[in-house]
């Protein structure tokens, strides 16, 4: 366990907003891959996805090559989600408990699709506008699948950190960490005040190298929490 600088206690315990990406990180697993595998394709994309965490292939070619992939339908998609409820990393319900006990606002970012984050979003009892996403068309007849959208901030590299900028900017956060275990989430360190690497499910050279602090277990962000309220609540 790597004991976090006081500058960087600091800037944890200061923040008013805390970013977390989800899959590897919130979750244990990639939801993208797993819905590959439902889909038959799981080799192919789960490639495609380390190549994109590892930073060796832009995140816009590796969402755009894995989702062409799949033959995806509206039907195939909510039959995936109604079967496949999340898998939340240990301590994390916790951990996002005790943030928004200290009007900490806790926000999503990530690069999977709302459909598959929507459910992660109510496991943690957080309401839908705290998810950063992107989304995925359909036509409304068919169901047959006709891309994403575009517009979303998250479907192009860098675009974790223009969605941390925007809650900064548009939203009045003055203080945003932002917690996962990515090279994506890294980027958004330009537009944040604090990342920390997480390496309780996947452990990447290049975020244990480049994060402000590196943690394996949510307790670990935790117990700066607890020990403030301990303090402030000795006689």
């Amino acid at each position: 366990m790597s004991q976090p600088s006081p500058s960087v206690l600091q800037a944890w315990l200061g923040a008013d907003c805390v970013c977390f990406d989800v899959d590897s990180t919130v979750c244990v697993d990639e939801g993208l891959d797993n819905l590959a595998e439902f889909c038959g394709v799981a080799d192919k994309v789960k490639a495609l996805t380390n190549k994109a965490m590892n930073g060796d292939m832009t995140f816009e070619e590796s969402f755009e090559a894995r989702l062409s992939m799949m033959g995806l339908t509206r039907q195939k998609l909510d039959q995936f989600v109604s079967q496949h409820p999340p898998k939340l990393t240990p301590n994390v319900v916790n951990l996002v408990q005790l943030l928004e006990q200290r009007n900490k606002r806790v926000y999503l970012i990530t690069g999977g699709v709302s459909d598959l984050v929507k459910p992660v979003l109510t496991a943690l009892t957080l309401p839908d506008n705290r998810l950063i996403s992107n989304r995925l068309l359909f036509d409304e007849n068919t169901g047959e699948f006709l891309g994403h959208d575009r517009s979303c901030f998250t479907c192009r590299s860098g675009g974790k950190a223009t969605a941390v900028k925007h809650l900064r900017v548009d939203l009045g956060y003055r203080s945003v960490a932002m917690i996962g275990d990515g090279v994506t989430d890294m980027e958004a360190r330009s537009e944040c005040d604090l990342f920390v690497g997480f390496g309780g499910n996947v452990e990447r050279a290049q975020v244990v190298a480049g994060a402000d602090w590196f943690v394996r277990d949510f307790r670990e962000l935790a117990k700066p929490l607890l020990e403030r309220d301990a303090n402030c609540n000795m006689p």
